[in-house]
């Protein structure tokens, strides 16, 4: 075959061909994580402070690659996944109580999602009624019919919709001499609303149910010890990519809502609230970002929920198998959904205090998490040559011990405010 003798005589073409393989995990994970509640956070982070917060996307972005990488890394080394190197190594009684407070508290954020999709479609005229239903009956269709080829190649695809925050943010017209100066030099508040802000980006930007849906996604995938180098890369593009989406999420609010001075208090707020300044067609681009962003993270979040649960309790699980295969995987995936949308449907539930409970669970259940994986990960036992080297140990310590610091005070400071 002469096609296949002159790709063996480019090597860059292999590797292209063979990343394009690969890729998938890293990418899809990092962005499903600017979902509805990330959204809002970032908007409410630009309307409120304008560029003043921009310099903390760059050590947010190191943290989130440091972390998901070690993710990648086990599961290439173990072809396990994080739950299930927890049950083995740590025994099933800590496993159970874990698994149970990611379930509830990813229940939390699954009601979140679909307030999300709620919320953006009101923007064009449809009722919620209409549109969450619709979009449950879509993800679940997806999961449960698919394969793992197909939902890959969907969620993708989702992630192309993120460019619809960027062209909102180049219409916002910042002024960029301004962004410039204030990523590279900033003057920063330390009053106390500006540091829960700081705190809150954290807090959206990375969270539990990240690593355990990486890690098990790139074991599905069956990606190979040799390939590890790809798998790192897909990890690191991701983690670029996401905290750049958000980077221009709060600078369309920042350039617009917060130099009008004008209050917002969720994401279809600033969405409207847009539109005098960049037009209706901003506006439309901001609610179908939050839209995907809604729906890509309704699909995801119960997909990790039932990887993570079915590993750490020894159940079978995977979308390429049959739903008499696994039945606790996909009935979990399946009862998520149909809760995280009829609670939106109710009259006068409680969804902010839902929401409020899934983010304070998210903080606590963030440190726990991080330090299991550090263990894992310098256990040579378990990882063999893919151990932190002491560099790599000091960074990766340094960085879990300030996400752990930010969280821990994220949930202090909902705690307050909330009380």
């Amino acid at each position: 075959m002469k096609w296949l003798d002159r790709i063996k005589q480019h090597p860059a073409w292999i590797k292209t061909v063979l990343f394009l393989s690969i890729m998938g995990p890293g990418i899809i994970t990092a962005n499903v994580d600017n979902d509805a509640g990330g959204v809002t956070t970032y908007s409410l982070a630009g309307a409120h402070f304008g560029y003043s917060l921009f310099w903390s996307f760059i050590p947010i972005t190191i943290s989130l690659v440091i972390v998901q990488e070690m993710c990648a890394r086990m599961a290439v080394a173990t072809g396990k996944g994080l739950a299930d190197l927890i049950r083995e190594n740590f025994g099933v009684k800590p496993t159970f109580y874990l698994m149970l407070a990611l379930l509830l508290v990813n229940l939390g954020n699954v009601m979140a999602e679909f307030a999300g999709i709620a919320a953006s479609m009101e923007i064009f005229g449809i009722s919620k009624y209409f549109s969450v239903p619709l979009t449950a009956l879509f993800v679940w269709i997806l999961i449960v019919r698919g394969t793992y080829k197909l939902v890959e190649r969907v969620f993708l695809f989702a992630c192309l919709f993120y460019i619809s925050y960027l062209v909102s943010g180049v219409m916002a017209r910042p002024d960029w001499g301004d962004v410039a100066r204030q990523t590279i030099a900033p003057q920063i508040d330390w009053s106390l609303p500006y540091v829960v802000m700081l705190v809150g980006i954290v807090g959206t930007t990375i969270a539990p149910w990240m690593q355990f849906y990486q890690q098990s996604s790139i074991v599905e995938k069956g990606v190979a010890r040799e390939d590890y180098r790809m798998v790192r890369l897909d990890v690191i593009i991701g983690c670029v990519i996401a905290p750049v989406v958000a980077f221009f999420i709060t600078m369309a609010c920042a350039a617009t809502i917060f130099q009008a001075g004008i209050r917002v208090e969720t994401a279809k707020d600033a969405a409207l609230a847009l539109a005098p300044f960049a037009g209706e067609h901003a506006t439309w681009l901001f609610a179908i970002g939050l839209f995907v962003a809604s729906m890509f993270a309704a699909a995801i979040l119960p997909l990790s929920t039932s990887y993570s649960v079915c590993e750490g309790m020894g159940w079978d699980a995977g979308v390429d198998r049959r739903f008499e295969e696994a039945p606790q995987f996909f009935g979990l995936y399946t009862g998520m959904i149909v809760i995280g949308a009829g609670t939106v449907l109710i009259p006068r539930f409680p969804l902010l205090d839902v929401m409020y409970i899934s983010q304070v669970g998210n903080g606590i259940l963030l440190p726990v998490i991080l330090i299991f994986m550090l263990r894992l990960i310098n256990d040579r036992r378990i990882m063999g040559d893919f151990v932190n080297s002491r560099l790599f140990n000091i960074i990766a310590w340094l960085t879990v011990g300030v996400v752990i610091l930010l969280t821990l005070m994220m949930v202090a400071f909902m705690l307050f405010y909330h009380g």
